[in-house]
């Protein structure tokens, strides 16, 4: 049963940090203010580089990566490209990844009580993610 948990809570992690990503990519060519691009790279950066952290663990349990639900994926292109269209401003990008952030907060909670049987280490990488989703939400709130 931990050794379930402990996988699923990492693929969730995984399909989380690759949905964050393929949503900075849609947005990071359109800002105009150069300190919330900046900030939205790092932010990137900083999924990228705990999505390596998840590919290494689930590699260490043999298990598949997990990609993000095609249906989510495919809405929030959608939201993006249709809000986006009325308003290709810095405000509206700061509105749709803040919504993002919160989406995320709130599934990798659900997902953390769901794998109440998975192990620190996975417990640990995604507070730390659900963490870097708060701090960004924070930040973006002078761009709104």
């Amino acid at each position: 049963m931990r050794s379930s948990d402990t996988v699923e809570l990492l693929k969730e992690c995984d399909a989380g940090v690759k949905m964050a990503v393929s949503s900075f990519d849609e947005v990071l060519g359109r800002i105009r203010n150069s300190d919330m691009k900046n900030l939205l790279e790092k932010s990137r950066e900083s999924h990228e580089k705990l999505g390596g952290e998840i590919h290494s663990l689930l590699d260490s349990y043999h298990s598949e990566k997990k990609d993000p639900n095609p249906v989510a994926k495919t809405m929030s292109w959608m939201k993006t490209t249709m809000k986006m269209g009325m308003d290709e401003s810095d405000a509206t990008v700061a509105d749709l990844i803040t919504d993002g952030c919160n989406m995320g907060v709130k599934s990798l909670h659900r997902y953390m009580n769901q794998y109440r049987g998975a192990d620190e280490t996975s417990r640990d990488i995604c507070g730390r993610l659900v963490r870097m989703e708060e701090s960004l939400c924070k930040d973006l709130r002078e761009y709104l």
